[in-house]
């Protein structure tokens, strides 16, 4: 008898000749040059997974500005030409940006499906995002955050702050428990009766339940990757169980005791009610969704800002100065007797440094991918060329490879706090390609219809938070001559990639 060892082995090396033979996919006429890569299923994945920046960059070499990789079951076609990323989005007819969104969502946070048109709800969501996070639904959220950001820096703390008194922390550890804290609050409220001047033992209370949610979205978030790209969450134990605690908290029965809730999470609780199937389990994931959207890449880029302002000193110089004149232009002053100040949506637009800052951060810590799924066999027109699209493949922009070009950012791996400002002081538009002005040079929250509804929000928080750090704390690295952290490639695709590790920094309160 032959040994099973050899029988075992007899068959992988048949099915991979049968996937050889039959399962790689062959370059039709007009599509755009392929490659299968030599794992079955898999395809070029890990290899896109360990850096997609440089495998795009040495398949674009090889391949020229659209190829087509076959990852994870998928086949993406990869425009690089950033003279083509509008092409994308005028084919919206036979491109759909919500599938991938839609099927994304229900793998990582486990709710049923959210497309309206599989019945289970008809609401639509992008819509509803939109409708309470953009125009004037976005003032009360910056004034709510404005608060809560004070009342968790200033009055939130197990041990009551004094001047000249340092204090040793670890600055993503800061801007995580802050801005986590402050979201929570600003979307999701406060308990019934209780405010910040009021019930402190019941604030408290309150606090060690929002920091141990902090907790459980850290374990969850460590896996997310893993969830998107189709691993069942019951592969993570610890993240599972972290998952269902956060359900547990944003069940509707508790949100309902809670009191200044934002509109997007009351409408959201009433469409939930009134326009789906969903159990209450279900109902408390949707929420879940709204956690993560506004917390997984808020916090990083609200690390890499206020390290870039801290490691660099022209940068602090000037971000303090552009405080202070706001500050001082709206009659607002610093004080430590629990009075706080206050800026508006249009005092904060008006603080093209911090603005630069942001987006140099962004900038480099950005790797999000811009996808759409073809509804049918169609025809990509780009600007010179055109490529046959079969029907469920997948097109995809990854703007970090424009981010990172020399000819359009000198210097792009180094962080230059004026980048996006021109020789007035005012915020610069203009960015060149082969001596031609780019329309798209500056993409973290994707594009078209499908960009992120949050961003404006987004970036007023991180705007609001720096305000308030630069006002209330002097703040130095504990290593003087500390080294710019690598980027956590495991989210790449995902958006703002986290440091690979923390940094050691002190803070103190400024005298007034």
């Amino acid at each position: 008898m032959f040994p099973a060892s050899l029988i075992w082995g007899t068959v992988v090396i048949l099915c991979c000749c049968f996937w050889f033979l039959l399962g790689k996919r062959r370059r039709r006429s007009g599509e755009p040059p392929l490659e299968n890569g030599l794992l079955p299923y898999l395809g070029c994945a890990l290899q896109f997974g360990a850096n997609p920046l440089e495998f795009l960059r040495a398949r674009q070499k090889r391949y020229g500005c659209v190829f087509t990789c076959k990852v994870a079951g998928k086949y993406i076609h990869f425009l690089t030409d950033p003279f083509s990323y509008h092409s994308l989005i005028r084919h919206g007819k036979h491109l759909d940006w919500k599938k991938f969104h839609f099927a994304a969502s229900a793998k990582a946070f486990g709710h049923g499906s959210i497309d309206p048109n599989d019945g289970k709800t008809s609401e639509d969501f992008h819509h509803t995002f939109i409708k309470t996070l953009q125009g004037n639904a976005l003032n009360p959220l910056i004034e709510t955050m404005m608060e809560n950001l004070q009342y968790v820096m200033l009055q939130s703390s197990t041990s009551k702050l004094h001047p000249n008194d340092w204090i040793t922390d670890k600055l993503h550890a800061f801007c995580s428990r802050v801005m986590f804290e402050a979201g929570f609050l600003t979307f999701f409220g406060t308990e019934l009766n209780s405010n910040h001047d009021e019930n402190l033992s019941k604030q408290e209370m309150e606090r060690a339940r929002i920091l141990n949610a902090l907790e459980n979205f850290k374990e969850f978030d460590k896996i997310f990757p893993a969830l998107v790209a189709g691993l069942p969450i019951h592969m993570f134990k610890n993240a599972h169980s972290a998952r269902a605690k956060l359900e547990q908290e944003l069940l509707h029965e508790k949100l309902y005791k809670r009191d200044n809730i934002s509109e997007l999470v009351t409408l959201r609780m009433f469409l939930n009610d009134t326009l789906s199937t969903f159990d209450d389990k279900e109902k408390a994931k949707t929420h879940v969704v709204i956690l993560w959207a506004s917390q997984s890449n808020t916090i990083p880029a609200t690390f890499w800002s206020l390290f870039h302002i801290i490691r660099n000193p022209e940068a602090m110089k000037a971000a303090t100065e552009e405080v202070k004149n706001t500050l001082e232009d709206a009659g607002e002053k610093i004080s430590l007797d629990g009075k706080y100040i206050s800026l508006n949506r249009k005092q904060l637009d008006n603080m093209p440094v911090l603005d630069s800052i942001i987006k140099e951060a962004i900038r480099l810590s950005s790797a999000s991918m811009t996808v759409r799924v073809a509804k049918e066999d169609f025809t990509l027109c780009l600007e010179n060329d055109s490529y046959n699209i079969r029907k469920n493949d997948i097109v995809a922009l990854y703007p970090q490879l424009m981010h990172f070009d020399p000819e359009i950012y000198a210097d792009p791996l180094i962080f230059k706090y004026d980048r996006f400002l021109n020789e007035n002081g005012e915020e610069k538009t203009a960015f060149y390609h082969s001596g031609r002005k780019l329309r798209h040079y500056y993409m973290p929250f994707g594009a078209g219809i499908a960009k992120c509804p949050g961003r404006l929000f987004a970036v007023h928080e991180i705007k609001q938070f720096l305000t308030l750090v630069l006002s209330y704390f002097e703040m130095e690295f504990v290593d003087n001559d500390v080294a710019c952290p690598s980027l956590d490639q495991s989210r790449a695709g995902l958006g703002i990639l986290p440091p690979g590790n923390d940094i050691d920094f002190r803070y103190r309160l400024k005298c007034p």
